[in-house]
């Protein structure tokens, strides 16, 4: 038996396939944990086959699959987890069970029952190091890619491996072996789920305000969370990337360039460039009033004020870039 577990869905989706081809289409069999119970698993794995003796049964979502509000539902519980276990003391000789899991934790009776009875495969992909796995992915396609273009990836489609995985096939197949770089995945790469923050948080450097205020109702419109919840998210993109700011800003107050604060901050050198850049549109007093503003926005969707949280973020939109062009036209 196998447990194959890590957030590198393409590499799980490769062992797979290649685990696969020992056996005829007729003898696999692949189901889901969500609607498979661990007693359910086992007679899956007694059952005879009319195609050959060896036959492979696929338990997908072990540990649940994630929902719209990143919680992991519908995996296996206790009672799963010990008629598995049961099972593998004494398997089906001629039968190979493989357990799929985006993130089974080493402590879990799952994992212990699989260590001991069978292999484990993790394939995991570090978030610090999900840029670069971006450029191998394109280097595995014929494709070379500049970092900028990774940096860009990651920003459109999020941190999720298949998705990005999907992409770069996409990016790969219209290259057609020619170089990718930033341009291109910015026209060319679609997001996942929903509308990118990142444009919204770059959008606030260029105070526009009819075209920052359309873009964050696109981005509620898409959505498929409630507006309660993607303000939310908006508010803290936006905490998030004004700190950013203010950092780079102190940095470069202290005469430090953005590589070296890349490599202070464990920031891509390519975002910290960037970040320095749009630091540079805003004085320290405006950073530091753009601090205030958003903890006042914290304080409104946490039940300070009446309104509606949509209304809030826009509110607050609207003065984070009205007061860098007060500051310059006075």
């Amino acid at each position: 038996m196998y447990l194959l577990t890590g957030s590198d869905r393409p590499k799980i989706e490769t062992a797979l396939a290649r685990l696969r081809t020992h056996f005829v289409a007729e003898a696999i069999d692949v189901t889901s944990a969500l609607d498979t119970s661990g007693e359910s698993a086992v007679a899956l794995c007694n059952a005879g086959s009319l195609f050959g003796d060896a036959r492979l049964v696929v338990i997908e979502d072990v540990d649940g699959r994630r929902d719209s509000d990143q919680r992991r539902k519908g995996g296996w519980k206790a009672a799963d987890v010990e008629a598995v276990s049961a099972y593998l003391a004494n398997p089906a000789p001629a039968t190979v069970l493989a357990l799929v899991g985006e993130d089974v934790k080493k402590t879990t009776a799952l994992w212990k029952a699989c260590a001991k009875a069978g292999r484990i495969l993790e394939y995991a992909v570090a978030k610090k190091g999900l840029h670069g796995w971006v450029t191998e992915q394109f280097r595995q396609r014929g494709v070379q890619a500049d970092p900028e273009a990774s940096v860009a990836l990651v920003q459109i489609v999020g941190d999720d491996p298949r998705a990005l995985a999907s992409e770069v096939d996409k990016l790969a197949t219209w290259a057609a072996g020619e170089p990718v770089g930033e341009r291109e995945v910015l026209a060319l790469a679609a997001p996942s789920g929903d509308e990118p923050l990142y444009g919204l948080t770059d959008a606030l450097c260029t105070h526009d305000a009819p075209s920052l205020i359309g873009m964050s109702e696109a981005i509620f419109e898409k959505g498929d969370r409630s507006r309660r919840d993607v303000a939310a998210r908006m508010a803290g993109a936006m905490t998030g990337h004004v700190a950013r700011l203010s950092t780079l800003k102190r940095f470069a107050g202290r005469g430090v360039g953005s590589k070296e604060a890349a490599a202070e901050l464990g920031m891509h050198p390519f975002r910290a460039q960037k970040l320095s850049e749009q630091a540079e549109g805003f004085s320290a007093e405006e950073l530091r009033d753009a601090v205030v503003r958003l903890a006042e926005l914290d304080g409104a969707l946490k039940g300070q004020s009446r309104l509606a949280a949509d209304l809030e973020v826009q509110r607050a939109l609207v003065d984070l870039i009205r007061r860098p062009q007060a500051a310059r036209t006075a």
